[in-house]
């Protein structure tokens, strides 16, 4: 995970089809901008319809939420999405840029840095939308990996602990937290250490309406490499339940088939066996380690695409050897996450045309256990 400036990444939370459709993104933003939300006039409530959110990026997410709910097959995927209700309006955050390295910083960072290095960043203001959307846009993609993850025994979160390995956004987080869940986000990018670095980020999170009671949820962030960094491993600890990993373990990434741009890929800093004798030793007995990827179309120019190679970067010979019992390796997903994807708009261009998911957006995940 040395760099990461992945072009393309529903993940990493959201939709970048338009963004691959139009080729209409800024090189660091790794998602559609879109419409932004309509801001519409408040409705009374009724009891056929929920009250309107706070503000026009939580009503966004609670439309999704909505617009998602047809999909949910599990009461824990269900209950996700109703949760969606409980995050709260954020106020504006403002962060710090050094354009020549593009590394961000907290108010608390730039106040740090010696004054020839102070004098080089500039501000810069993220509002709402970033808070919850970031670069990767709409956090509820997290659908398709919670639903997996309860069809194999994750049926109820109070309690449990999950770990997200490149979490890239604390909305997903903050809902499952307010589900009960202990959530750790891990991330090495400055950007996310930087917007997230307010006390309320972190730590106990309120519990949503229909949360198991005597289940208080918390968030604990870490930026850093895992686990090359023994004070990311220190901080977020073990006894995991979930080792989740969204659009970030790709083998395009990990293990490219060509050379290509540092920029595109994830380097984990030690050595495969390392990397899942650790996962493994983070895992609960019966804990399971998903890995789930959204991509592109792979070039058909004859070219490599490393974000379009969604594969396990780890073989199955690996994850045995590591102790682990394999599930699923590598399984196809693709009518599910374009179910999703259209649920959340991907299949729309900013002039409102709809597109065709079924030529450029695919699924996988792999799957394997603690016994």
């Amino acid at each position: 995970m040395n760099t990461r400036s992945f072009a393309w990444t529903p993940q990493r939370g959201g939709a970048l089809m338009l963004c691959l459709l139009l080729g209409a993104c800024a090189t660091e933003v790794r998602r559609p901008g879109g419409p932004e939300v309509e801001v519409r006039p408040a409705e009374a409530d009724t009891p056929s319809r929920p009250p309107r959110a706070a503000t026009p990026v939580l009503q966004r997410l609670a439309d999704e939420a909505d617009a998602l709910k047809p999909l949910a097959v599990s009461g824990l995927t269900l209950r996700f999405l109703e949760a969606v209700r409980a995050l709260p309006p954020v106020s504006p955050r403002q962060v710090y840029i050094n354009e020549s390295t593009r590394e961000y910083f907290s108010r608390a960072e730039r106040d740090r840095l010696p004054e020839a290095q102070r004098a080089r960043v500039t501000a810069v203001e993220l509002d709402e939308y970033r808070y919850y959307y970031t670069k990767y846009g709409s956090p509820l993609a997290y659908l398709r990996p919670i639903e997996i993850a309860a069809a194999h025994g994750l049926e109820d979160v109070a309690g449990r602990r999950i770990l997200d390995f490149g979490y890239g956004s604390i909305g997903h987080l903050r809902v499952l937290a307010s589900l009960g869940a202990h959530v750790a986000g891990i991330d090495p990018d400055s950007y996310l250490d930087a917007l997230y670095a307010e006390p309320s980020d972190q730590g106990a999170v309120p519990p949503a309406r229909g949360a198991r009671r005597g289940h208080p949820g918390t968030i604990t962030l870490a930026h850093g490499y895992w686990p090359k960094d023994a004070a990311v491993v220190d901080r977020v600890g073990q006894g995991f339940d979930l080792f989740l990993s969204k659009n970030t373990l790709k083998k395009g990434y990990v293990k490219p088939e060509r050379r290509t741009d540092r920029r595109q890929q994830v380097n984990l800093g030690v050595p495969d066996e390392a990397f899942l004798r650790t996962v493994h030793q983070s895992l609960n007995a019966g804990g399971l380690f998903l890995i789930y990827n959204i991509s592109p179309k792979q070039s058909d120019k004859g070219g490599y695409n490393p974000q379009a190679d969604g594969r396990s970067p780890f073989t199955r010979e690996q994850y045995e050897r590591a102790g682990f019992q394999v599930i699923a390796i590598d399984l196809v997903d693709d009518a599910a996450v374009r179910a999703v994807g259209r649920a959340l708009g991907w299949d729309k261009t900013q002039s409102g045309e709809v597109t065709d998911l079924s030529q450029s957006i695919f699924a996988m995940y792999t799957l394997v256990k603690r016994p």
